[in-house]
């Protein structure tokens, strides 16, 4: 087993404790059989070594940081071709894997709804995501509709995945330790395999419609210019927390018909 050394750049912080990071690495469930893993931020590699020993998938790393590559290289010869110097927001990820792989990394907090859009783009190769975020963004993700923390990302993210809230991660485990807790989440694709609706407009719709959220449809949505029998219809009276994912799918075909 290699020796993972705590170190921050970037930003991040560092997970240490290596029964939070076998945890993690348990949540995999090769999804749709799945047998290519990609680790996002691998730094010092603590999810790394683990995912290592399972010879049932196939792992590759990528990370942004040349400490980290540096480091990973040295200690993890068995990966070599498969450590990634790249910024993940902009690498062709069909450059990296012929078919379907899974996700699974500790994503640094100022990116991890960048990632989750990306997710969502590759959402057709990307079967499952396995990550520990910030507690407050994973709770967001998996919020259901009614809650104070549901939102775009809920939407958007639910419209084709499954997400469960695994377990809430201490900031004890970390170095240095961040000012709040962290979540592991796993998202599952759902068998959606496109949306009944114009898949641009839905998530336009979405995004305006949380904008202003304390604000009913009616009004966030105004700039459609719906005709009065169509905005007057009761789901303009509610505001966008209280709509699932189906009932944006029905709103955005009422759009559809009516602009």
């Amino acid at each position: 087993m290699s020796k993972v050394s705590p170190k921050k750049h970037l930003g991040q912080h560092f997970l240490v404790d290596q029964n939070i990071a076998i945890k993690i690495v348990e949540q995999l469930s090769l999804h749709r059989g799945v047998q290519d893993v990609l680790e996002i931020g691998p730094g010092m590699g603590v999810l790394t070594q683990y995912l290592l020993q399972h010879q049932e998938y196939s792992t590759t790393v990528v990370d942004i940081d040349r400490e980290s590559i540096a480091y990973l290289k040295e200690h993890f010869p068995q990966l070599q071709e498969r450590i990634i110097s790249a910024d993940f927001l902009k690498t062709d990820l069909s450059k990296l894997f012929p078919g379907s792989f899974a996700i699974i990394g500790n994503f640094p907090y100022n990116i991890s709804s960048q990632i989750f859009f990306k997710v969502l783009e590759q959402r057709d190769v990307v079967p499952e995501v396995v990550c520990m975020i910030q507690k407050e963004v994973a709770e967001r993700l998996a919020a259901p509709p009614g809650s104070k923390t549901y939102g775009i990302l809920s939407v958007l993210l639910q419209a084709f995945y499954t997400i469960d809230y695994k377990f809430t991660v201490s900031e004890h485990v970390f170095h240095p330790k961040p000012k709040v807790k962290s979540a592991v989440i796993g998202l599952l694709r759902n068998d959606r395999e496109s949306l009944p609706c114009d898949e641009k407009l839905f998530f336009t719709v979405v995004k305006l419609s949380f904008g202003t959220r304390r604000k009913t449809l009616r009004n966030s949505l105004r700039s459609y210019n719906l005709p009065p029998e169509v905005s007057a219809q009761p789901v303009f009276d509610k505001r966008a927390e209280q709509l699932s994912v189906e009932d944006f799918i029905a709103l955005t075909q009422l759009i559809e018909e009516n602009s």
